[in-house]
C-alpha cells in the first residue's frame, strides 16, 4: 500500500462507501475506499502545501486503483495556481477518469481567470470519443461560460456533440437546463426548435422544473413542451 493510500484508508467510512457505490454503477466496488469529499479536499490542500515532492509523484502513478485517489488527483490539479502547467496535468489526467464524480467535482481554480485559454481547450474536450473527458469539456461550458462570457454560438458546440451515451447525454440535459436558469429565451429557443433529441429534450425539462431558480409560470411554459411521443 502507498502512503497516499494509508492516508485515505485512515479516513475510511464504511456505510459511506457502501452508500456512494450505488450512486456509481459503472465502478467497481472494490476501488471504493470510502471518504468524503471534504476529507479528500483537506488532504489535498495539505499535501500541495506541505509535501509537493510526494504529490509530484502521485502525478505520475497513473492510473490510480482506487476512485478517492482519482478524486485526490483532481483536487491537487485544482492547486495548481499556473494556468499552462494545471493545463498540462489536466490533459494527462483526463483519459483516466472513469466516473462522473470525479468528472464533474473536478474545476481547476485557475480556468476561471484564463477563460479565452479554457474555450479554446473546451472545444478540443468536447470532440474526444472519451466519455469523461467530452463530458468534462461539456461541463466547463456550462459551470463558464453560460454567464458574462455568454455566446450563441457555445449552444451550436454542446448541439453538434454525436453521442449517445448515458452520461454524455445527462450532461446535456443538465447543460440546457442550466441554461434555462440563466440564459432563458435563448435556452427556450432550442426546446421550441426541438434541436435536441426526445430523452435529453424531456431530460432538460425534468432538470428545470427541479430547479429553485426557475420561476413557477416559466415551469408552466416547460411543462407544455414536454414530448409525449414515444416514438420521436
Amino acid at each position: 500500500m502507498t502512503k497516499i493510500q494509508e492516508m485515505l484508508f485512515q479516513h475510511q467510512d464504511l456505510k459511506y462507501k457502501e452508500f456512494h457505490a450505488k450512486l456509481m454503477p459503472t465502478i467497481n466496488p472494490e476501488s471504493i475506499i470510502g471518504v468524503r469529499t471534504p476529507v479528500i479536499r483537506t488532504l489535498a490542500k495539505d499535501l500541495f502545501k506541505n509535501n509537493f515532492e510526494l504529490v509530484s509523484n502521485f502525478f505520475l502513478e497513473l492510473p490510480h486503483k482506487y476512485y478517492e485517489e482519482n478524486n485526490l488527483h483532481a483536487f491537487l490539479i485544482e492547486q495548481i495556481k499556473d494556468f499552462s502547467e494545471c493545463v498540462l496535468q489536466t490533459q494527462k489526467f483526463l483519459p483516466f477518469i472513469d466516473n462522473w464524480a470525479t468528472c464533474d467535482s473536478f474545476k481547476p481554480k485557475t480556468f476561471k481567470k484564463n477563460l479565452p485559454q479554457l474555450l479554446e481547450l473546451s472545444k478540443t474536450w468536447i470532440k474526444s470519443s472519451h466519455t469523461y473527458t467530452c463530458r468534462f469539456g461539456m461541463g466547463c461550458l456550462m459551470n463558464y461560460f453560460l454567464d458574462d462570457q455568454f455566446s450563441h454560438d457555445y449552444f451550436d458546440l454542446i448541439l453538434s456533440i454525436q453521442n449517445d451515451d448515458y452520461y454524455i447525454k445527462m450532461m446535456k440535459a443538465w447543460y440546457f437546463a442550466t441554461a434555462l436558469a440563466k440564459q432563458y429565451d435563448s435556452a427556450l429557443k432550442i426546446l421550441q426548435s426541438n434541436r435536441l433529441d426526445q430523452w435529453t429534450h424531456n431530460k432538460t425539462i425534468q432538470k428545470a422544473i427541479e430547479s429553485y431558480r426557475i420561476s413557477e409560470e416559466k415551469k408552466e411554459v416547460l411543462r407544455e413542451l414536454k414530448i409525449r411521443d414515444l416514438k420521436r
